[in-house]
C-alpha cells in the first residue's frame, strides 16, 4: 500500500490541545496565547521566568552542500527531536516559518514530510499567525516614510542613488525585481528606480530573528541604514522617525509560535530570514525559551554546514551568547554521488536512472563535500554527528560508504528512516547525538570582533569554503572602507554565495580547491548586525517555474485544502 501524502498524514493527526504542549515543557498556561485550536503565541515573558532552571543540550541540524533537490534537513530535524520522546527525553524543535513564495512556487513547503513532520502543515505552511505579513508592513512603512521624506523636501539630504532600502512581499515575482515607482504627476512622488525583495530577504526579518528583547528590537530598527546623504553619512530608520512605528507593528511578530509535531514533540517556530544574503536560523528569543526545563533542544540551520552553521555560530551564536553542545550533518547518498560530478539534478524533474544505480565508488567521490562539512563543524570546536536521510532508492553498499567515511574521520554516524518511521526510525541517531553531547565542549567563534571586515571575509573564505584567498572589486573596496569609517568593523560578516557549492560557482561540486573567491559588493545590514558580501549573482526575489505549485492548490467541495505539499 502507497504511503499517505504529507497533507493526509498531517490531517489524520490527533494532535494534543496546544496549552497541553507547553505544559509539557513547563510553559505556564498565563504565558501561551492561543491562536486557534493547534497554534499559540508565547509570551516573551517565559524567558524570564524561565531563567535559572535545568539548560538543555543544545544541538544544530545543518548538512552537506544540498542538491537543487534539498536532502532533508527539516525531516531530519523533527524526527531527531521525536525520536528522544522514544528514549524517555524531552526535546524541543525550533525551525524557521516557511515563505508563501516556495509554497507556492517549486519548492513547496517546510514542515518536514511524511512521518516527521509538524502539524498542522496547512497552518505553518500558509502565513501560520502572520508574521510574515507584520515584517512586510513593517519594511513597506520605512520604505513609505522613506519616499515621504524626499517628497516633502529631503531635509536630511539623502542621496536618491545611495537609497538601499527597496520593498518586499510574501511571493515569487520576477516582474516585481526591477521598477520605477513615483510615476505620475507632482503629487505622486519622486521618480526613482527601485524593486522588490521577498519577504524573508527583508533586514526587518533577520532583525527579529536576531533580536534578544522587545527593547532590543526597537533598538535594531533605530539603526537600520536606508542611504547615506551627500557627505556620506549613513541615513538611519530612527532619523526618518520610523522605528518607533515599526516596532509596534512586530510588537506580536516577535513573540515565537508554538506548534507540535505528529508525535506532539514541541516545536517554536519562529522567523525566516533568507539563506543566502541572511543568517537563516530561527530565533534567538525561541531557543532562549526552548531551552530551558527540557533535555535537548533541536535548531536547524539553513543550507549547508558552510553557510547556515557557519552563520548559527558566528552571527547568531555571537549574538546570543548560547554555545552548542553537538551538530549533526545530514547526508544522503544521492546527493554525495550528485557531488562526484558526474550527475546533473535538476529541481522539478526526476531523477536520472544512472543515479539510482548502484555506484558507492561515486558516494566516496561525493564525500569529499562531507569531510570538509566535518572540519567546518571542528573548526568550531563543536562535535558533528553524521546523519545518512535514507530513501528506498539507496543500495546498502552506498549507504555503507558514508558509514566508512565517517569513521575514517573519527565522527558518529548513523542511518535514519524517520521520513517513514518516524521518531523511533532517528533513534539511533538520537543515541549518536546524545553521546556526542557528553563530550566535553569547546565552542570557539571563528573570528574575533576587532578583525578588519576584509580579513573577515578572507578566513571565512580560506578556512570554511576552501578558497585560496579573495578577489575584492574595487566597488567593495570603497564600500569597506566607508563601513570601517562608519564604525561598522566590529560587526561579523555573512557572504552571500551560491549555496550549491562551498564555491561561488554552482557547477563545482564536491570540495574544490584552486579558486578564489570574487566579492563584487558589499552591504550593510546594520539592524541586524552585519555585514554582507556579495559573490555572484544572488535572487533576493525568486521567479516562478513554467508549473508552479500554485496551479495544483485548491479547496475541494468539503472546503478541504487540496495540492499543498
Amino acid at each position: 500500500m502507497a504511503m499517505p501524502n504529507d497533507l493526509e498524514i498531517s490531517r489524520h493527526t490527533v494532535l494534543k490541545p496546544i496549552g497541553r504542549v507547553a505544559a509539557d515543557i513547563g510553559i505556564a498556561e498565563h504565558l501561551v496565547e492561543p491562536y486557534g485550536r493547534n497554534v499559540a503565541k508565547i509570551s516573551l515573558d517565559a524567558i524570564g521566568e524561565r531563567d535559572g532552571t535545568r539548560r538543555a543540550r543544545y544541538v544544530v541540524v545543518t548538512a552537506i552542500t544540498p542538491t537543487p533537490l534539498g536532502e532533508g534537513k527539516t525531516t531530519t530535524t523533527v524526527g531527531l527531536g521525536q525520536a528522544f520522546d522514544h528514549l524517555d527525553q524531552r526535546a524541543v524543535i525550533a525551525i524557521r516559518q516557511p515563505s508563501m513564495g516556495p509554497t507556492f512556487g517549486i519548492k513547496g513547503g517546510a514542515a518536514g514530510g511524511g512521518y516527521a513532520q509538524v502539524a498542522p502543515m496547512e497552518a505553518l505552511n500558509l502565513h501560520l499567525t502572520g508574521d510574515m505579513h507584520a515584517v512586510t508592513a513593517a519594511h513597506n512603512l520605512l520604505a513609505a516614510m522613506l519616499d515621504n521624506h524626499l517628497h516633502k523636501g529631503n531635509a536630511l539630504g539623502i542621496d536618491p542613488h545611495t537609497i538601499t532600502w527597496r520593498r518586499v512581499i510574501d511571493s515569487n515575482d520576477r516582474d516585481l525585481r526591477q521598477i520605477v515607482t513615483g510615476l505620475g504627476g507632482k503629487a505622486d512622488g519622486t521618480p526613482r528606480q527601485t524593486g522588490f525583495d521577498i519577504t524573508a530577504a527583508s533586514e526587518v526579518m533577520a532583525i527579529l530573528a536576531l533580536s534578544t528583547s522587545l527593547a532590543d528590537l526597537r533598538q535594531r530598527l533605530g539603526r537600520i541604514v536606508v542611504g547615506y546623504d551627500h557627505d556620506g553619512q549613513p541615513v538611519t530608520a530612527e532619523q526618518l522617525k520610523a522605528a518607533g512605528a515599526m516596532c509596534v507593528i512586530l510588537r506580536e511578530a516577535i513573540k515565537p509560535n508554538l506548534m507540535q509535531t505528529i508525535e506532539h514533540t514541541p516545536v517554536l517556530v519562529h522567523c525566516g530570514p533568507f539563506g543566502n544574503i541572511a543568517h537563516g536560523n530561527s530565533s534567538i528569543v525561541a531557543d532562549r525559551i526552548g531551552i530551558r526545563d527540557t533535555d535537548y533542544l533541536i535548531t536547524e540551520a539553513g543550507f549547508g554546514a558552510d553557510m547556515g552553521a557557519e552563520r548559527f555560530f558566528n552571527i547568531k551564536c555571537r549574538t546570543s551568547g548560547m554555545a552548542p553542545d553537538a551538530a549533526v550533518i545530514v547526508a544522503t547518498v544521492r546527493a554525495l554521488k550528485a557531488h562526484s560530478g558526474n550527475y546533473r539534478i535538476s529541481a522539478g524533474r526526476p531523477l536520472p536512472d544512472e543515479l539510482l544505480a548502484e555506484n558507492p565508488d561515486d558516494v566516496r567521490v561525493g564525500a569529499a563535500n562531507l569531510r570538509k562539512q566535518i572540519a567546518n563543524i571542528r573548526a568550531h570546536g563543536v562535535t558533528p554527528v553524521v546523519a545518512i536521510n535514507a530513501f528506498p532508492t539507496d543500495h546498502p553498499s552506498e549507504r555503507q560508504a558514508i558509514m566508512d567515511v565517517a569513521a575514517e574521520e573519527g565522527v558518529r554516524a548513523a542511518t535514519s528512516t524517520h521520513f517513514t518511521e518516524g521518531g523511533k526510525g532517528a533513534v539511533e541517531l538520537a543515541d549518536a547525538v546524545a553521546e556526542a553531547c557528553n563530550e566535553p565542549a569547546d565552542f570557539r567563534l571563528l573570528y574575533e570582533d576587532d578583525l578588519p571586515l576584509v580579513d573577515k571575509i578572507d578566513r571565512i573564505a580560506r578556512d570554511v569554503y576552501g578558497a585560496d584567498g579573495v578577489d575584492i572589486s574595487p566597488a567593495a573596496q570603497r564600500q569597506l572602507a566607508t563601513y570601517e569609517r562608519c564604525g561598522y568593523g566590529m560587526l561579523p560578516v555573512c557572504i552571500a554565495k551560491t549555496h550549491l557549492s562551498l564555491s561561488a560557482d554552482p557547477a563545482l561540486k564536491g570540495a574544490p580547491t584552486g579558486w578564489r573567491l570574487p566579492v563584487r559588493e558589499v552591504r550593510a545590514s546594520v539592524g541586524a548586525g552585519f555585514i554582507y558580501a556579495i559573490c555572484g549573482e544572488m535572487r533576493t526575489m525568486p521567479g516562478l517555474s513554467s508549473a508552479p505549485a500554485a496551479e495544483q492548490i485548491d479547496i475541494d467541495d468539503a472546503g478541504q485544502i487540496v495540492g499543498l505539499s
